[in-house]
């Protein structure tokens, strides 16, 4: 795809010449006015020749990143973000997985430099990229349980340690009566007591 490499290449059309190479994609935009981007979506099926397009017909020559979101019952969706040094674009692409089973075809065939990110992803949402030649822990200590990003994670530091300051946030001493305290606020990532833990 050519452009005049100002970088001004329109995300839409940018999105619809890639979602034209693979069957069922779907295009959007991001948000961020002038930085948006292409957005285009598929089947994980079809994950690994999105990718091997957005490099091929695209021209995208540089990984960026990669990463997931947990969309709870909806699955968790895998995030990669590519860019063209000669054009000057970058697009998104995503692929959604199932959180019961997720798993996905690595890129590191295709870019290189996925593979920390992979990992990463691994380690973090439990996302398993077949293919990968090792995803071993990368940023948590040996021996911890979890994977911490899913929204399933129980934040057990904030169970363990109260809300910093004297006060929940709001409170003051001004006009506070005895007996009229609220009840503390839980923190979020905090389940309901009797939901984690030992029974």
């Amino acid at each position: 795809m050519s452009s005049s490499g100002s970088g001004d290449a329109a995300p839409s059309r940018v999105g619809a010449h890639l979602a034209d190479l693979i069957d069922g994609a779907s295009v959007s935009v991001s948000g961020g006015g002038q930085w948006s981007r292409a957005t285009v979506d598929v089947a994980p099926e079809h994950w690994s020749a999105l990718v091997t397009a957005a490099r091929d017909d695209l021209g995208c020559d540089f990984f960026d990143w990669l990463s997931a979101v947990d969309e709870l019952d909806a699955g968790l969706t895998v995030v990669a973000h590519v860019w063209s040094t000669s054009q000057r674009y970058g697009v998104l692409l995503r692929t959604r997985v199932p959180r019961d089973a997720p798993s996905l075809a690595s890129i590191i065939e295709i870019y290189p430099g996925a593979g920390w990110s992979e990992r990463e992803t691994y380690e973090m949402f439990a996302i398993d990229f077949v293919g990968h030649p090792d995803l071993a822990p990368l940023l948590l200590p040996p021996g911890f349980e979890g994977h911490p990003l899913r929204k399933d994670f129980v934040l057990a530091s904030r169970v363990a340690k109260s809300w910093p300051g004297a006060k929940e946030p709001g409170e003051s001493d001004a006009g506070t009566e005895p007996g009229s305290r609220r009840a503390p606020m839980r923190p979020p990532g905090v389940p309901e007591p009797g939901h984690w833990g030992p029974a």
